[in-house]
């Protein structure tokens, strides 16, 4: 179960404890936004990509939306999505839970977009369609073992 991954990764970190569970979907953002009792901003959204062979995925926050011409200037390629299937394949998590926690592939980047970069805490999901982890933009950094901050998003400033 991809939240038990979670929880295992979070275990070595000593982090754990700080997984939130909720009674009710946080499966989107606006879902997740009233779980956590924050703005839907401040739910770090994962996103993901299929870029050649690979899965690229870009934590980004609630309100951004990808901008094609940022992705395609980053990427040198069109924004292409994962089906839910292929999501669940390459990163061990489903859609509605998917997060860039616990995840053992090469074939998997994380990416940050700077759209988070404007909150002290923000919530990515922690495994599964009813949980979340409160992290700063470093410890997403650190423990996303994110490949950097690119600004690929828009309508969120």
């Amino acid at each position: 179960m991809s939240i038990e991954r979670c929880r295992a990764y979070f275990r070595t970190l000593g982090r754990e404890g700080d997984i939130l569970e909720f009674p009710i979907s946080s499966a989107t953002v606006e879902l997740a936004a009233q779980a956590v009792g924050v703005e839907p901003a401040r739910i770090a959204k994962t996103l993901s990509f299929l870029v050649e062979d690979r899965c690229v995925l870009i934590v980004a926050a609630g309100d951004a939306k990808i901008d094609n011409a940022k992705y395609k200037a980053q990427f040198h390629t069109k924004a292409k999505m994962l089906t839910p299937e292929q999501v669940l394949d390459f990163t061990g998590h489903a859609v509605g839970g998917v997060c860039p926690f616990g995840i053992d592939r090469d074939d998997v980047t994380a990416y940050l977009d700077v759209s988070l970069q404007r909150f002290q805490t923000v919530y990515p999901a922690a495994g599964s369609s009813n949980s979340a982890i409160e992290l700063t933009c470093p410890e997403l950094e650190e423990y996303a073992h994110s490949a950097g901050w690119i600004d690929v998003c828009k309508n969120w400033a």
